[in-house]
């Protein structure tokens, strides 16, 4: 249905506004200023602060402009008489209480009651009782409150409700004595809970991790792209004496409107890791030391042309820019080295010659809150994707609906028709829901109008992959669904696009000579390993490839941080950046190339990444490794991609219509092992942000209630968890969402980085 517009008349100068918009929206759209605390675009309308007060014909008092709907020919008068005088007394009013704490307080420069009190505040209060003082609450490592600040206007309790989908905050009390917080001492755990700093018009609340670090206006903005999921999240990062001190969101409805996740907000903090290599070092006789950058080159250099390259192996993270990746790949193959890959937390690359060219995920982000119907398989996309979760969440509470098979049951914050089956049921489920034309999932999915079948993180981690992807692409067919892939990381697009893969070269070229994927060369055969950004937490098996990168000759190793764990197989250690240090591409989910430039400088010796690959294939002797800036080398990509359909999610194979599972079931006092990787540590930098650390809990082996009874175990038991040859003692906690004969227990945390497959076999037996 075709909008309707009106005239109406803003201080005597007529505009057009839709029928029934908030006077606020339209003076908005004109550029008419009119002061606010409680409004906010994306929130509901609460009124409650009373700031937008403005005069209206025919009404005897001031109207809030948030709350006021226009129709044809209403007159309003934003600074007449009788609005300043009404918004002066409700600033009045709003500083009764208000603490004279702006020298200390973080807000202080970039404050809307700043601001506001500047045009509209009086230079004497007429009160001169004493404020109130309201208690603070600790609610959690990232968010520091200072409640007697606040003005209660209710924004972040509006976002919880129906932005996050978690109500945590709300008020107690009413009148004088309102005060906000959450209902018990606890902390915040929303995934997007950070967007309450920017969401405050006070210093009510403020990020915890960047307390007293700088003033707002010492601080320089530096426009940058979210480097952990595949959304691409819109970013500033603040930097001060060239130090990165925070991270808020850059507006960019398209992606990620205003908001991004905590992930993206607080991982800055890694980058002053004490893990951080500042110097290139080499290992000899078991020992480190630090050499020059041309002694390093040289030795690496040597390294490379040395080494058997079908006993070599090349793994990159998906965390580096196409940049990073393309020249990575480039490296390796000038060294005639073709076991290359990105793909290092999968496991089944059966079908791998069958993919497309990049999995994407089919459509503009902005349309994922457009679709009727949507089906997730393997994906725990609240925290794999918090920002496509959103989306998800906005189309659900339009009526969509949202239907998802997992192997637990995961948290959603909206109604989802899940079903939660075994690692070794999941292909059998889907097998006769995609033969059962009349199945709900089926028929819910052909029914819609716009509808989406999603293939998640942890699907593409599972041992069967290549028959859910077969199966998923028969799904979405026979309904007419789009088919897409909740791709994992800030530039996993990308890799595939750079040719970071074993079978391809850059653009989907076709590649004469094939490698084999990192699950073939992960081995004790592999001689030497290069790994870009990659760590132990990175793979699908740690206790595979710390036998395998321990037992290589030579681990040379290209990025910002190097732990414990990494000094002991490592052999060189070539200190690169982050993203706030270098200039690069990521590709999103939905394939928007998105480049951005560098905050700061690496510390140390330290290099951008890119410019120590250029510079390596210089030393090692490959032909055309002249670039000499990042917009050169992304150029030469796009001329490879001329006329090539990148992100179209065409699926050439067959295979998993009648494939058997690959998962072996549990053999008698064995577990089938759930292994969905932790929010917080999924790539080096989230992994070393301690207030996000601080956010995981306690690690626990997560049992079926009817397990646990059958074994005599109570939550909090500790029990014995064997995977292979090694053994860690963890509780016991109880979870009707864990299926029968499986144990959840998620891959990256410290304490499972020891074990095996992420679905794998768990021995299990109370301790004791």
């Amino acid at each position: 249905m075709a909008e309707e517009f009106v005239t109406i008349e803003i201080n005597d100068q007529p505009v057009q506004a839709r029928k029934g918009a908030m006077l606020i929206e339209v003076a908005d759209n004109n550029g008419i200023s009119i002061p606010r605390f409680c409004y906010h675009k994306k929130l509901s309308i609460a009124a409650n602060c009373r700031m937008c007060l403005v005069e209206m014909e025919k009404s005897w008092k001031p109207v809030p402009a948030c709350a006021t709907p226009v129709n044809a020919g209403m007159k309003f008068w934003t600074r007449s008489d009788k609005a300043k005088n009404a918004q002066k007394g409700i600033m009045e009013f709003l500083l009764i209480n208000h603490p004279l704490d702006c020298p200390i307080c973080d807000q202080g420069g970039e404050c809307e009651l700043q601001d506001v009190s500047v045009g509209y505040g009086s230079n004497k209060s007429q009160y001169a009782e004493i404020k109130r003082v309201v208690q603070d609450k600790d609610i959690g490592s990232l968010i520091e409150t200072e409640m007697t600040r606040c003005i209660q206007c209710t924004r972040c309790v509006r976002f919880g409700d129906e932005i996050a989908g978690m109500r945590e905050m709300g008020g107690v009390g009413r009148g004088d004595r309102l005060e906000i917080g959450t209902y018990i001492e606890k902390s915040l755990k929303s995934e997007l809970s950070g967007n309450v700093i920017d969401l405050c018009p006070v210093g009510a609340l403020t990020a915890k991790p960047s307390r007293y670090k700088a003033r707002a206006w010492e601080m320089v903005a530096h426009d940058a792209i979210a480097p952990h999921d595949s959304v691409g999240s819109h970013l500033q990062v603040h930097t001060f004496r060239k130090e990165v001190v925070r991270a808020v969101p850059c507006e960019n409805d398209a992606i990620n409107e205003c908001w991004i996740s905590d992930r993206d907000r607080f991982s800055y903090q890694g980058i002053a890791s004490a893990d951080r290599i500042t110097k290139p070092m080499l290992k000899r006789d078991g020992h480190w030391y630090e050499v020059s950058w041309q002694q390093a080159l040289d030795a690496t250099a040597e390294i490379l042309r040395a080494a058997d390259p079908a006993r070599t192996g090349a793994l990159a993270s998906a965390t580096s820019t196409v940049e990073e990746l393309y020249l990575f790949q480039r490296l390796m193959r000038g060294l005639n080295i073709r076991n290359i890959d990105h793909r290092v937390r999968q496991t089944d690359f059966s079908d791998q010659s069958a993919a497309p060219l990049c999995p994407s995920l089919g459509m503009p982000i902005a349309q994922l809150e457009q679709q009727n119907a949507v089906f997730l398989i393997g994906s725990n996309v609240r925290q794999e994707q918090p920002l496509l979760n959103h989306r998800i969440r906005k189309a659900a509470l339009k009526g969509s609906a949202v239907m998802a098979l997992n192997p637990r049951a995961f948290d959603f914050n909206y109604d989802v028709a899940q079903q939660a089956v075994a690692p070794a049921d999941m292909l059998q489920t889907l097998q006769a829901m995609a033969n059962d034309p009349d199945n709900p999932v089926m028929a819910t999915l052909k029914q819609a109008e716009h509808a989406t079948v999603l293939l998640g993180n942890v699907a593409v981690q599972h041992p069967d992959f290549a028959a859910l992807r077969g199966l998923a692409f028969t799904i979405a067919e026979r309904t007419g669904a789009t088919f897409g892939y909740l791709a994992e990381s800030a530039n996993s697009v990308g890799a595939w696009v750079a040719g970071v893969v074993p079978h391809r070269l850059s653009a989907g070229r076709e590649l004469k000579q094939a490698g084999v994927p990192v699950g073939e060369f992960l081995s004790e055969n592999t001689r030497t390993f290069v790994l870009l950004n990659t760590e132990l937490a990175d793979f699908a098996n740690p206790q595979q490839a710390m036998k395998a990168l321990s037992a290589a000759e030579n681990v040379i190793v290209i990025a910002p941080f190097a732990d414990d764990t990494t000094r002991k197989y490592a052999t060189v250690l070539l200190p690169g950046s982050t993203f706030a240090e270098t200039s690069g591409t990521f590709i999103n989910a939905a394939g928007q190339w998105q480049s951005f430039k560098g905050a700061t400088v690496p510390p140390g010796e330290a290099r951008p990444t890119w410019k120590v690959l250029r510079v390596l294939g210089n030393t090692a002797g490959v032909p055309e490794f002249d670039w000499v800036a990042t917009e050169e080398i992304v150029a030469e990509l796009h001329l490879e991609l001329d006329g090539v359909e990148v992100c179209n999610n065409r699926y050439a194979g067959t295979v998993g219509r009648d494939a058997k599972s690959c998962v072996s079931t549990a053999a008698d006092g064995a577990f089938q092992r759930i292994g969905d990787v932790e929010m917080y540590r999924v790539d080096p930098l989230v992994r070393r942000a301690k207030a996000l650390q601080a956010m995981i809990p306690p690690a626990a082996v997560q049992l079926n209630p009817q397990d646990a009874a059958n074994m005599g175990v109570a939550a909090g038991d500790t029990l014995k968890v064997s995977q292979g040859a090694v053994t860690i003692t963890l509780p016991a906690q109880l979870d009707a969402g864990i299926p029968a004969g499986c144990a959840g227990l998620q891959s990256g945390i410290e304490v499972s980085n020891v074990l095996g497959a992420a679905f794998g076999a768990l021995q299990i037996a109370k301790a004791g």
